[in-house]
């Protein structure tokens, strides 16, 4: 113990990333857990991704994609938000471009990875709000950002009646805030789903859900490029200690395809229905583990089903 220990639990954190206590937070439904999966690159993947879930009996809640709607057009992007909406389930789609996909030398560097996840300058700020109008248009109410001023500006837009009442921003794995005052300022900025690092341990998870009310978004199995975890045993835990949690099944030993397209769809439907078996997996661990936990049933309320 020391008075910066003292400071923070009287600023509302926890003093120690070694305690485990049960989360007492819930959805608005009342239930601790909801299933997501990523990656879900167009039209085509998401109706995959929802046949392999109704043959499997595995519930989605929400999925998320990573190319950006930038990278879809405007009749995909309608046709997303047309499953979604018929589905009752949330469709999140990256808000994009960002540094590395641009001509950034620094984003390529071995010490500076961390910048090709943000938006550089002030122009790429301005075409992220651009391609988050852009999917509002189409219907879609679920955003991925990375990027604090992106969020900040979004959230200020949204506040000023410019975006829905509405529209959801999660945010991304790739923002890689690892610590409960970081995460708890994403969420005052206007976060409404937090992607924590894929490889905190459980006594950090816990940290983190004692100092946010947000939802937390937490990989049961995470891509190589995020640290190829693979947590299905720890599920339960997961859900005890950080609920309310998006359970999100990446999938290790897979090519990385962002940006995607109609080239790769066929291995991108592949990569879907495989992750949509890994959430079968990750489930029956939880119920073998954790009985008692309460799951989402479809369609919850509070999801950001397209418009």
């Amino acid at each position: 113990m020391t008075k910066f220990t003292d400071f923070l639990r009287a600023e509302g954190f926890a003093g120690t990333d070694n305690e485990w206590p049960d989360s007492v937070k819930r959805f608005p439904d009342g239930a601790q857990c909801r299933v997501e999966i990523p990656s879900v690159e167009g039209p085509a993947v998401l109706d995959a991704v929802l046949a392999e879930a109704d043959a499997r009996g595995v519930p989605v809640h929400r999925v998320s994609q990573g190319s950006g709607g930038m990278l879809l057009t405007s009749d995909e992007l309608r046709r997303m938000a047309g499953i979604g909406r018929q589905r009752g389930i949330e469709v999140s789609l990256f808000a994009r471009p960002l540094t590395g996909w641009g001509s950034s030398a620094a984003a390529q560097a071995s010490g500076a990875g961390a910048l090709a996840a943000q938006a550089r300058g002030i122009e790429q700020v301005v075409h992220n709000l651009e391609d988050i109008e852009r999917s509002v248009e189409a219907g879609i109410r679920s955003v991925l950002i990375t990027d604090l001023g992106v969020l900040d500006i979004a959230a200020r837009l949204r506040a000023a009646g410019e975006f829905p009442a509405g529209l959801r921003f999660k945010i991304s794995v790739q923002m890689g805030l690892s610590n409960p005052p970081a995460v708890r300022l994403a969420e005052k900025l206007g976060a409404d789903t937090y992607n924590v690092p894929t490889d905190l341990t459980l006594g950090q998870l816990a940290a983190i859900r004692a100092a946010v009310d947000l939802p937390l978004d937490v990989y049961i199995e995470s891509p190589d490029d995020q640290g190829g975890l693979v947590r299905h045993l720890e599920i339960a835990e997961i859900v005890r200690v950080a609920a309310p949690v998006y359970l999100k099944f990446g999938l290790r030993n897979a090519p990385n395809i962002y940006p995607s397209g109609t080239h790769l769809e066929p291995l991108a439907i592949s990569l879907g229905r495989e992750r949509v078996r890994r959430a079968q997996i990750g489930l029956e661990f939880l119920d073998r583990r954790l009985p008692e936990a309460v799951m989402s049933k479809l369609p919850a309320d509070d999801l950001a089903v397209p418009a």
